[in-house]
Formats: structure tokens, C-alpha cells, sequence
């Protein structure tokens, strides 16, 4: 009778092997600033085989819009942070909300790049999945308040909502890309746009 051998540690548990995988490809990600890695890599990395990816991700962009999505999660989590630590003033609020979008996606740069980015298998369904639209309806939430309460002016509120989410991925996108110089837009220019933004939405 052959001697009982211990069983090889796995990274993984019995039926957590998506999450496992997305854990992975979240650290690759975070490593390599960028998405350039493949499905057999991220497998090899967790200690799988190069085929189990395929067991819930049909190719590379199903596993990006995985890690998208967790983004979006993310992102919910700091702006609801960002409200709760600032109660009872709907300016402040946005100012704080503004500031940890703008803090989430200078912390998470790749992230960032990839929850907006083409490389996601149909980003229409991405941005349309009920976590991705959650983290919009906070925006949202808050300029209905702030229109209730005759602080913000009276204006479709999608509206304002998309001006605020064009601005303020604007602002990530620039300031991640080292384009904000003080010498075009001032030595302030952040908190010069966010005064603008807030102004432009007050009565």
C-alpha cells in the first residue's frame, strides 16, 4: 500500500474558484499597472489549470468586466463613505463625494482606466449592470436632494448628473496623466473646477 501523502495546498476553495481567478487577475493588474496579461497566465498564477478560467469566463474581456465591476463596487464604497463622514450639508457632500472619485481613481489608477476603457467585453452591458448604474444613482440621489432642498438649481437631473460624471472623470483622467500643469491651469486647478462645478449647479 502506497504511504498517505499530504494534498497540495490549493489558493483556492471548492466552488470559489471565480473568485479566486478575479483576486488574482486584481493583483496582476495592480502590479503591472495595466491589463497585458493573459487568461493562462492568471491561471498559472492562481494554481489552476489553463483551462478552468474558461469555466466562468468565455475569454479575457468577461474576466475584465469582472474586475470592472469590483471597480464600481469600490467606487460605491468611497463615495458612500464620503457622505456618511460629512452628514447634513448637501455642498459639502458633493465636495467630499467629488474628492474621493477623484482619490479612488488616483489610488486605483489601472482600475480606473480599465472600469472606463474599451478592452471590456460590451461595455454597454457594463455600464448598464445594476452595479455599475448604483454607484451613478448616488450622484444622482444627491442632486435630487439638493434640488428638493432650493440648493441646486431646477434641471433634468440626469443631466446634471452626466455633467458632474464628465467633469469629474475629466479631472481623474488629466490628473492621472500629469496634464493638469500649473502653468496652463493654475496651481490650484482641481479646486478651481470643483468651486466652478458646484457653482454652476447652486441657484
Amino acid at each position: 500500500m502506497k504511504p498517505m501523502t499530504e494534498t497540495p495546498s490549493r489558493p483556492y476553495h471548492h466552488g470559489d474558484l471565480k473568485r479566486a481567478l478575479l483576486d488574482t487577475a486584481m493583483q496582476m493588474l495592480a502590479e503591472a499597472g495595466g491589463w497585458q496579461f493573459t487568461l493562462r497566465e492568471v491561471a498559472r498564477r492562481a494554481g489552476v489549470s489553463h483551462s478552468a478560467p474558461y469555466k466562468h469566463f468565455s475569454d479575457k474581456g468577461e474576466l475584465l468586466a469582472g474586475l470592472a465591476l469590483i471597480g464600481f463596487d469600490r467606487l460605491r464604497e468611497e463615495l458612500q463613505r464620503a457622505q456618511q463622514a460629512l452628514p447634513g450639508g448637501i455642498e459639502a457632500e458633493f465636495d467630499a463625494m467629488a474628492k474621493a472619485y477623484l482619490g479612488f481613481g488616483q489610488g486605483n489608477a489601472a482600475l480606473y482606466r480599465l472600469m472606463f476603457g474599451p478592452e471590456v467585453t460590451s461595455a454597454t452591458r457594463l455600464h448598464t449592470d445594476p452595479r455599475a448604474l448604483s454607484t451613478f444613482e448616488i450622484v444622482v440621489e444627491l442632486l435630487e436632494r439638493g434640488q428638493s432642498a432650493g440648493i441646486f438649481r431646477k434641471r433634468p437631473v440626469q443631466g446634471q448628473a452626466a455633467a458632474c460624471w464628465a467633469q469629474m472623470h475629466g479631472l481623474t483622467l488629466l490628473t492621472l496623466d500629469g496634464l493638469l500643469l500649473p502653468e496652463k491651469v493654475g496651481a490650484n486647478a482641481v479646486e478651481a473646477a470643483l468651486e466652478a462645478l458646484c457653482e454652476g449647479l447652486c441657484c
